[in-house]
């Protein structure tokens, strides 16, 4: 809910009172602050596991292509180094996005926590971080990867 409650303030004077304000909205942004660096956290996740994905499914597709072109006898070694690594890219991008739940939950439960205890003002929402969501497309587009790598379907094959 979107009520603004007055600081809590000991003494009437206008200074106190302006200092008060203050303090609560510099506490209010750094709020928007941590959750940008949560963000970023996350977009570290994103870059690494991209990499990971990307790189293990080229390797992947580039040593089954020399395989089914008759260059090379065996090449399920780095077919299986491939699929390690775009494993390890989708395990690392859930556990990336797991921690940002948790870490977004625990912030909005403190602010939500603040704002009732008048400490910050309740008047901006955290809106859907577009970092997650990018982040969700992105393990969705890894199981694509890994289920056409497996199981030879999909839009990868």
């Amino acid at each position: 809910m979107d009520d603004i409650r007055e600081p809590r303030v000991t003494s009437k004077s206008d200074a106190d009172r302006i200092s008060v304000e203050l303090s609560s909205r510099r506490t209010g942004m750094s709020f928007q602050r941590t959750r940008m660096g949560a963000d970023r956290t996350l977009m570290a996740a994103i870059r690494t596991s991209l990499s990971l994905i990307g790189f293990g499914f080229t390797i992947f597709q580039v040593f089954q292509k020399l395989y089914e072109a008759k260059l090379l006898q065996r090449a399920e070694a780095p077919r299986n180094f491939g699929m390690v690594l775009v494993l390890l890219g989708i395990a690392m991008l859930v556990l990336g996005i797991a921690y940002h739940g948790a870490f977004m939950l625990a912030l909005r439960r403190e602010r939500a926590q603040m704002t009732a205890d008048g400490l910050v003002h309740g008047e901006s929402a955290f809106p859907v971080s577009m970092t997650l969501i990018v982040a969700v497309l992105l393990l969705a587009v890894g199981l694509m990867a890994i289920t056409a790598m497996v199981f030879n379907v999909g839009p990868f094959d």
